[in-house]
């Protein structure tokens, strides 16, 4: 594999690494105002939940690369420690985008990008109305990572009131995501669409715990055919099957000579158990 010392790249190859590792990234358009009432507003994808209880996001306005001066963002955060942090969906991206340019501190990135500022109920900075989820907070604390260019800046926040577009919700209230259409950074100039196209479903194992791979036989753990994505499929039920149950499924299959390709159609058909008995 090809390695990289962090230590040993200028800081601006060492980011492109770095965003087109970790991704995709959601993103925080975050709204701000400082101490004289001037808004801000401005997108920054080193952002997610880190709790539920509190309601914790964080999100970090990085210092510039080239200049190492803090973002607008940051400064009017430490003047006011509130922020609003809007969600941001496909129909938002060029707008957003239009947000990010570095424009003077005196500029109002509301009336550059279009975007139409709605009065908050429980902090100052203002909602962005097109947004389909935005998150009143208040600042806890604020982590500098660093004094030099790149280097980022922790802005730990409460939510304190969320506010969310009935458009995205199904009937029981509840965020549908195949409504959302969010919009991810990618590395580069790349982004991502979380839509229909580009969604899957995956159950967690919160009912039962799986037996494990190491707990599969050696013909299967070790098989030349099945993928690391198929063995996590074998692995995942909760017990092995018995061996009436082995032996009944192989007699409904005995005309298949290619087990691991039968088994391979069984489990894209979500018949997990017959396709392990198919192999075992």
């Amino acid at each position: 594999m090809y390695k990289i010392n962090p230590s040993e790249l200028p800081i601006s190859k060492l980011q492109q690494y770095l965003q087109g590792a970790v991704a995709p990234r959601p993103i925080a358009l975050a709204s701000t105002i400082n101490a004289n009432g001037k808004r801000n507003l401005a997108p920054f994808s080193f952002y997610n939940i880190f709790s539920s209880n509190p309601p914790v996001l964080v999100f970090s306005p990085a210092r510039s690369g080239r200049t190492a001066k803090q973002k607008h963002t940051f400064n009017n955060i430490k003047e006011t420690s509130e922020v609003v942090i809007n969600a941001v969906n496909y129909e938002m991206l060029h707008q957003m985008n239009l947000a990010s340019s570095e424009f003077e501190d005196d500029i109002d990135e509301f009336e550059k990008s279009g975007f139409t500022p709605v009065k908050s109920e429980l902090v100052k900075p203002f909602r962005v109305k097109e947004s389909p989820v935005q998150f009143e907070c208040e600042v806890k604390q604020i982590i500098e990572l660093g004094t030099n260019g790149g280097a980022g800046n922790l802005i730990i926040c409460e939510i304190k009131l969320i506010h969310i577009s009935e458009n995205i919700l199904n009937e029981n209230n509840e965020i549908d995501q195949n409504k959302v259409d969010f919009i991810a950074r990618m590395g580069g100039n790349w982004y991502c669409r979380t839509n229909s196209n580009s969604m899957f479903e995956v159950k967690k194992p919160l009912a039962s715990i799986g037996i494990g791979v190491d707990s599969l036989p050696d013909s299967i753990k070790f098989s030349k055919i099945l993928t690391g994505n198929q063995l996590g499929l074998l692995a995942s039920i909760d017990k092995l099957p018995a061996k009436e149950e082995i032996e009944d499924v192989k007699k409904l299959y005995e005309n298949f000579s290619e087990k691991e390709k039968l088994a391979t159609l069984l489990l894209e058909k979500g018949e997990i158990k017959n396709a392990l008995c198919v192999l075992m």
